[in-house]
């Protein structure tokens, strides 16, 4: 039956305008295939939910926690957070107004921007970048300024660069580290920098995304939050998806200055409500668990040191088939430069899928900085990995003897 409504004239010409995520494209079109597809595309753990957190979750359901939270988050599970960030990223915050739990990060960074935004000011968005960055400061109305980082500067974010793009109408600085999809991180001498050029720049917010800390390799995660001329001009974004294997449960926290998250709590509060309730009891089991003689969480180590190690194997066999990758020290994404095919970053992925059942992400979907690489998660087991990695030699190769001939 035909419709009488033109549906293209009453939807918002800002939600017409957003581009599909690159990354579900390619992770649908993997699903969509016969055969046997290894899929490296989507930063999702393969771990379960470790027991100890799903029995928390089991009790709570026993107990009748089945109910609102208050808007804010359990308190108990706010002062826990506080103590961890504090003892783990030198960031104290205050647990009754500076901390709010939220449905996933990516909630936080949406109430962040639209807190934040009025007509006419302009975010910065170092990239390759979440594809979740555009899209939100894009809904919020702000003006864009990409700001293209490079493997010569191991995709870090220098105070030279960021001073290029910076104006009076800079509202917010967006940035992501450990980075997604890089592996990029920060130092403090970093950190130390940027904070000097944002000096220049009283109105302008660093939102600070920082999903991946716990999954560093080698040095600790520096949080900008821990230094003290940022950390009353920084939102800090975190949850607990990525390095406690809960991304099914969504819960993200935002930290800040009580006069930010306050703003922040009133969105948060009309369309949210509270945090989901279970999964602020699971979190608090998580941050509650046994601890290393490091004072590290074990069960978060585990996953890390699992992560570390296909790394590590991932980065030798790259090195073996001859592309060209940065060694990432966060995250579970390497981003091996493309470039000597002349294909498109999009092409190549279509074609490696197609051509031998392989599944990553082209590097385009992360920004324009992005082209001439693709993204591969490791967050697989190392069987997929290593199948993965012979599939991808082989079509390389075949590429280089095509360009031959």
């Amino acid at each position: 039956m035909t419709s009488k409504y033109n549906y293209d004239q009453l939807l918002s010409s800002e939600v017409k305008s957003l581009k599909p995520s690159a990354i579900r494209h390619f992770f649908d079109l993997a699903n969509r295939m016969k055969g046997e597809i290894i899929s490296l595309s989507i930063g999702e753990p393969d771990f379960v939910t470790p027991w100890l957190l799903r029995e928390a979750g089991i009790l709570a359901i026993e107990d009748g926690y089945t109910h609102y939270s208050p808007n804010r988050g359990f308190h108990d599970l706010l002062e826990e957070l506080a103590q961890y960030l504090a003892e783990r990223f030198e960031a104290p915050y205050r647990p009754e107004d500076e901390l709010l739990l939220t449905v996933g990060g990516s909630e936080a960074i949406d109430l962040a921007l639209r807190a934040l935004i009025n007509p006419g000011d302009e975010v910065v968005i170092p990239e390759p970048a979440y594809v979740a960055y555009e899209a939100c400061t894009h809904l919020s109305g702000a003006q864009i300024r990409h700001l293209a980082l490079s493997a010569d500067d191991e995709f870090r974010l220098t105070a030279e660069k960021l001073r290029t793009v910076m104006n009076e109408n800079t509202k917010v600085v967006l940035t992501g580290f450990p980075n997604n999809p890089t592996g990029a991180t920060m130092s403090r001498h970093d950190w130390l920098q940027v904070a000097e050029l944002l000096d220049d720049f009283p109105n302008c917010i660093l939102i600070s995304d920082e999903l991946y800390a716990e999954l560093s390799y080698g040095e600790c995660h520096v949080s900008p939050a821990s230094i003290e001329r940022l950390r009353n001009r920084c939102i800090m974004i975190g949850g607990f998806s990525k390095a406690f294997a809960m991304t099914g449960w969504r819960l993200g926290y935002a930290a800040g200055p009580d006069p930010l998250i306050s703003a922040m709590g009133k969105i948060h509060q009309y369309m949210i409500m509270s945090a989901p309730t279970l999964s602020q009891k699971v979190a608090l089991a998580a941050l509650r668990a046994p601890r290393n003689s490091n004072g590290e969480i074990e069960l978060l180590v585990e996953m890390r040191d699992a992560y570390d190690a296909r790394r590590r194997f991932i980065l030798k066999r790259l090195s073996e088939i001859g592309l060209p990758c940065f060694e990432p020290r966060g995250a579970f994404y390497v981003f091996p430069s493309i470039a000597e095919f002349g294909l498109s970053s999009n092409q190549f992925c279509e074609r490696l899928l197609e051509e031998k059942y392989l599944a990553v992400v082209p590097g385009s979907a992360f920004g324009p900085s992005g082209e001439s690489y693709v993204r591969i998660s490791y967050a697989a087991s190392m069987a997929q990995i290593r199948t993965a990695m012979e599939r991808l030699e082989d079509f390389v190769s075949t590429l280089r003897t095509a360009s031959k001939s």
